[in-house]
């Protein structure tokens, strides 16, 4: 630990600086030290999202969420680095989220960092999980397919995205993830100096996940398609479409559509540098 105001290194049990002798906070120090740590690592950090029943949308249909793990923050440009060897990302610096990616290259990513991590990779065409020898224009990637019950990596369904914005178990009713004063939690079209910022700079939401709302907006599993009509246990979205559904708002967006329930969508090629995503991994053999 250092000190805030001249940089001297500091012992555990100090409570202020022997060389300046500014107070120390370390409880603010802790909390810098953490952030710090999510935004240098080069694989992404996680919680553990407790299961449970919400409402998805802007509807009354009741849906039941598994636990899982949800990453901490977007995946930043070093972490897609560190897996792809690339950063395609337009507006450049490592602690700021990966932008400028597909839904396919999300998906490659996943496997990739699954096999990095000795886990079984979620995504599969045709029992192959080679996927990023497949050309990206191939038809091919019109019957991928997702295994939920392996430990790899992969994009959050929709309603695990909701599930998690608004607080998981908590439920909250806030109208963006964490508050419903937009400045506090998220960059966005009136405050974000018309670029990305470095990951978790705003407010965490109640399960401390940062830049749910703002930043980028984010990439989910699902094809587009209408909400579920009837109570269902972790849906994962239409089994065909042309587009995926995208989440959470960006650095460009207006409010409204930074909201915990605003849809957007975009083919699967579609990408841009407000564009990015965050991963998650299904929890095996665990009931809510």
């Amino acid at each position: 630990m250092k000190c805030v105001k001249c940089n001297a290194l500091l012992q555990e049990q100090f409570n202020f600086c022997p060389i300046c002798g500014t107070k120390i906070n370390k409880e603010a120090s802790s909390v810098s030290n953490e952030i710090n740590l999510i935004r240098n690592s080069p694989a992404p950090q996680f919680i553990t999202v407790q299961g449970g029943t919400f409402c998805l949308g802007e509807n009354s249909t009741k849906i039941r969420i598994s636990s899982f793990e949800m990453g901490v923050v977007p995946v930043t440009q070093h972490q897609y680095e560190y897996a792809t060897g690339t950063n395609p990302s337009k507006i450049k610096s490592p602690a700021k989220p990966v932008e400028s990616v597909t839904w396919i290259d999300a998906i490659i990513f996943c496997n990739k960092l699954s096999v990095l991590k000795n886990l079984t990779p979620c995504y599969s065409i045709e029992h192959n999980t080679c996927i990023e020898k497949i050309d990206k224009s191939s038809p091919l990637w019109n019957i991928i397919s997702c295994n939920f019950c392996a430990n790899g990596y992969r994009l959050p369904t929709e309603a695990e995205w909701e599930y998690a914005a608004r607080g998981g178990k908590f439920n909250c009713t806030t109208l963006y993830s964490g508050s419903d004063n937009i400045d506090e939690i998220a960059w966005y079209g009136e405050n974000s100096d018309i670029q990305t910022h470095e990951v978790a700079e705003k407010k965490p939401n109640i399960l401390s996940l940062y830049d749910m709302t703002g930043n980028v907006a984010e990439w989910c599993w699902d094809f587009a398609g209408d909400l579920p009509k009837q109570p269902l246990t972790n849906p994962h979205g239409p089994s065909s479409g042309n587009a995926h559904v995208k989440r959470g708002g960006s650095w460009l967006d207006d409010p409204q559509q930074c909201t915990n329930t605003f849809r957007s969508f975009s083919s699967p090629a579609g990408k841009s540098s407000s564009l990015g995503f965050r991963i998650c991994r299904s929890i095996i053999d665990q009931t809510l």
